[in-house]
């Protein structure tokens, strides 16, 4: 109950919007409930379904029927090959546009282990994949009021998860992760971005050209 939730669903639409108009770039972000919607696909140009939610199908249909793109986070509890019931849940509504996101899966208690062969199996699907780097070592309720996470393992997971040739990466980024209001302990620090993106981008030039050749 003390863990930071965000301003709101108003204030943070509009802090998007801002981001959005100043910076030129598409927003993607959560929505929670079938009642966010509505407003958040006014702003928001990718919704995204939370992994706890992944299988609550009037949900998913809630999200598919906005006409936006849908990421799709697997659940903690889910095999990869389960995922292609929820796309053709979101498929049913006639909406195509869908990505699939691995954020790893649960490994006993307050744990969490990155299997990358998951990646391989979602490309199958037919649909680009996106490996969430950060929220894969995460550690649920590991703080014991929050989540804790390791940190110094992201540019680990990152390099390995472009390396097996996923469509994106999702990362958290803060400029100072300790004193961030939620996710610090599995945030990349701001300063280490840049190189970070440089080196994946590389992998993912070599991993792209041998798949054409």
């Amino acid at each position: 109950m003390t863990s930071y939730r965000g301003p709101g669903l108003t204030k943070g639409l509009e802090i998007l919007a801002e981001v959005k108009n100043r910076v030129g770039i598409a927003i993607l972000s959560d929505v929670h409930e079938k009642e966010q919607v509505g407003p958040a696909k006014e702003v928001i140009d990718i919704l995204q379904i939370p992994a706890f939610l992944c299988r609550q199908t009037d949900f998913v249909i809630a999200v598919a029927e906005s006409g936006k793109v849908v990421n799709v986070k697997k659940g903690q509890f889910l095999a990869p090959w389960d995922m292609a019931n929820i796309a053709q849940k979101i498929l049913s509504t006639g909406n195509d546009q869908i990505l699939l996101t691995e954020r790893g899966v649960s490994f006993g208690y307050n744990n969490l282990v990155s299997d990358m062969r998951s990646l391989v199996v979602m490309g199958e699907l037919g649909y680009p994949v996106v490996f969430d780097a950060t929220h894969s070592l995460q550690l649920p309720g590991g703080l014991g009021h929050a989540s804790g996470g390791e940190r110094k393992f992201i540019a680990h997971l990152a390099r390995a998860g472009v390396a097996v040739g996923v469509d994106a990466l999702f990362m958290e980024v803060h400029e100072d992760p300790d004193r961030a209001l939620s996710d610090g302990p599995n945030s990349l620090p701001l300063a280490e971005f840049e190189a970070l993106l440089r080196v994946v981008k590389e992998i993912d030039g070599i991993v792209k050209e041998q798949t054409v050749s």
